[in-house]
């Protein structure tokens, strides 16, 4: 017996993901496990006879010799799976594109750091001209979008694009998807957000806005990644997290949202024993104190992400500054014998003001290159500190558009980084 399988907690790209592999595997079962996002499970139960799934209670795992997992490579996030894990001579088939250790020995697998798992699919079902119906193709489209925040979130790639064109042609409808991908918004969600909003803190770790908010409920709350998410935008920072204690439970689920590419999601709540992206992630933890799973999430915003660029690793240094009383024809001389767009003025080593070529259209008389540089400088200088992020730096220079920021550290300037350092990282130009 051949069964397919995926993730508690299974969401639109786990359960397309499913039956993609259902298709390709025709004699396999399709096994969804009981834990399904309310919108998952309003889709499967308005489409139930064009879908044939089973739960994991109608599973004899003693007649299983094979097992196709998908979306997941850890075992802890199987629903009733444990027997398996020791069986001899198991066949096991992976499908996943994330990229973290899991423990799941695979026989075979497919691992590819695409934006949603389900275009590992898409990919083998073009290959092999495979003839999708427009519902197939609808709940493809939404697991595709539902990952990838509708091909906008930083971990979409190329081959994704290309998947929803597939998709799109094979008769995807998107009126039907937008329906159940639009998330559910009522009264408790609004509870517990306005609960979240009145405890709000924010932190700086590893230089980023981080929200953490621990909160107790009681009974079932549907779409409280909704919550996290709208959290994350009200208060305005990189990174937000819920933690929802249920004490008669005796668990917790850590919901986590970022909406920046340095800050990876999916890394910390796999390292929490859940899953994700690097943009939402979530984990359910049993008896651990919700305190110490926010000094968790801080360790491993402080130190155990993977080392990401920072701003520290761009900046150009020593750098050049000038005095408020230099005068103007000199600052031009400087400007264009070393190619610089702008430079920092120092003030007793304490940061007063930027002079750009821009500011030299304000020196319409002869005269004018005369004046010290403190009668055109800009004073309201926009800074960054060496630990932000390069997307952080760009989003300065857009907002306030500006073409160089100082990098401060502790009141000094101890480097400067320019609208072209940050687009060379960003998209991928920096020399090897």
């Amino acid at each position: 017996m051949q069964i397919i399988t995926t993730h508690k907690g299974t969401d639109f790209d786990a359960a397309a993901s499913v039956l993609a592999a259902k298709i390709l595997y025709p004699e396999a079962v399709a096994v969804l496990p009981k834990s399904l996002n309310p919108n998952v499970r309003a889709f499967l139960s308005i489409h139930k006879d064009l879908f044939d799934v089973q739960t994991p209670d109608g599973i004899e795992l003693e007649a299983v010799m094979s097992l196709i997992i998908v979306d997941t490579n850890r075992w802890d996030r199987l629903d009733q799976m444990d027997r398996l894990k020791e069986k001899e001579n198991l066949e096991i088939i992976l499908w996943d594109h994330h990229l973290n250790e899991g423990d799941i020995d695979a026989t075979w697998k497919c691992e590819d750091a695409v934006g949603a798992n389900i275009t590992l699919l898409i990919r083998n079902l073009k290959k092999q001209s495979k003839k999708l119906t427009p519902i197939q193709a609808t709940l493809f489209l939404a697991g595709l979008y539902e990952d990838t925040g509708n091909l906008t979130f930083p971990c979409t790639k190329a081959e994704d694009a290309l998947a929803a064109a597939y998709l799109l042609q094979q008769g995807a409808d998107l009126s039907v998807l937008n329906s159940f991908l639009r998330p559910a918004y009522g009264e408790g969600q609004r509870r517990i957000l306005t609960r979240m909003l009145q405890s709000a803190k924010k932190n700086r770790l590893g230089g980023y806005q981080i929200g953490i908010n621990k909160l107790d409920i009681t009974g079932h709350v549907n779409n409280l990644a909704v919550v996290v998410g709208m959290y994350r935008e009200i208060l305005n920072v990189d990174a937000a997290f819920g933690i929802f204690v249920h004490q008669k439970r005796g668990s917790i689920i850590v919901i986590g949202r970022s909406g920046t590419d340095g800050l990876d999601v999916g890394l910390i709540m796999s390292a929490l024993g859940g899953g994700g992206h690097p943009a939402a992630g979530s984990a359910l933890i049993k008896s651990v104190n919700p305190d110490a799973v926010e000094q968790m999430i801080v360790e491993l915003i402080s130190g155990n992400q993977p080392a990401a660029v920072q701003i520290s690793d761009l900046m150009s240094y020593p750098v050049v500054t000038l005095s408020p009383d230099t005068r103007m024809k000199e600052v031009y001389t400087i400007l264009r014998e070393k190619g610089h767009t702008g430079i920092p003025v120092l003030d007793g080593g304490r940061l007063v003001g930027i002079i750009s070529r821009r500011d030299f259209l304000k020196a319409k008389k002869t005269s004018a290159l005369n004046a010290p540089v403190k009668a055109f400088m800009t004073t309201n200088v926009i800074t960054i500190e060496p630990g932000r992020s390069p997307m952080q730096a760009a989003h300065l220079m857009i907002n306030h558009d500006i073409g160089r920021l100082p990098v401060v550290e502790s009141g000094r300037v101890i480097g400067i980084v320019t609208r072209s350092d940050t687009m060379r990282y960003l998209y991928d130009l920096l020399p090897e």
